[in-house]
């Protein structure tokens, strides 16, 4: 059978988007525009639309294709096409119009679209479908964060703190987020905070859920002192609980300190 104009065999609903390429780190492009919107309107892609399939855009995908059972290598064909349209919207007409204008999208979809856009020239009127509106751009959030991070990332962090260390002083929820900045600075990890904190099996709270449970407050500011500095374990990229633990493999990392239940590694 056909799918968006691709045979496969193992798929019954036809992908009613996209084109028929299979869709791969270099490619450029509408198909990449719209892969980058779906991915952003499900919160897995951060940076801007552009239609330029770099790094950014490689490790949501795979964050994706992980969240939702599939094999992850990164490439978007057939399968992962009919997964993302049913899993996300993507209004062609409106992410043209404003890439037109010279919008930097923040974050497409799940708001009102006229908080979706920061204005980056003088216009203050958006074309959609035709009709004009004028929108305010968004008054950004005063936040102590260092460039190279956004408030994605830090929500994102957030939960995996909670997820993996509510039970724990808050200089242990601080080390829990420094290990996820380290490994980010680290070549041997992904290079962006989705794409270390979903690598399969990195973390604990990613494979039983419970990395979607709400943050509270104190999990919020150790993000942020960490963002700013503060790194307890002395530049740890690994920690484990020594009362749980069952590999051989993490008791033979280099250790550098304990902090409430977790010993931090490198």
């Amino acid at each position: 059978m056909t799918v968006g104009g691709v045979t496969a065999t193992n798929s019954t609903t036809p992908v009613k988007a996209f084109s028929q390429q299979v869709i791969q780190q270099g490619a450029t492009g509408q198909d990449v525009i719209e892969l980058q919107a779906r991915l952003q309107y499900l919160g897995f892609y951060n940076g801007k639309i552009d239609g330029v399939f770099g790094w950014g855009t490689y490790w949501a995908l795979r964050n994706f294709q992980y969240e939702f059972g599939m094999e992850v290598d990164g490439l978007a064909g057939p399968t992962t096409k009919q997964k993302l349209v049913k899993a996300s919207k993507y209004d062609k007409q409106y992410v043209q119009n404003q890439l037109n204008a010279g919008n930097k999208f923040t974050y497409y979809g799940g708001t009102p679209t006229e908080n979706q856009t920061e204005q980056t020239g003088n216009s203050e009127t958006n074309n959609r479908q035709g009709d004009n509106q004028t929108t305010t751009p968004p008054q950004p959030t005063a936040v102590n964060v260092p460039a190279g991070f956004s408030q994605n990332d830090i929500k994102l962090m957030s939960n995996a703190v909670y997820g993996e260390a509510r039970g724990e002083p808050y200089e242990g929820k601080v080390a829990v987020a420094a290990v996820i900045l380290n490994r980010v600075e680290s070549p041997t990890f992904p290079n962006t905070v989705s794409g270390v904190i979903f690598e399969p099996r990195a973390f604990t709270a990613v494979a039983d859920g419970q990395i979607w449970l709400t943050p509270d407050d104190s999990a919020r500011r150790a993000v942020l002192d960490a963002l700013n500095g503060w790194d307890p374990t002395g530049g740890a990229i690994y920690y484990f609980n020594p009362d749980t633990a069952t590999s051989k493999w993490i008791w033979s990392r280099p250790q550098i300190k304990r902090i409430g239940k977790h010993i931090f590694s490198m």
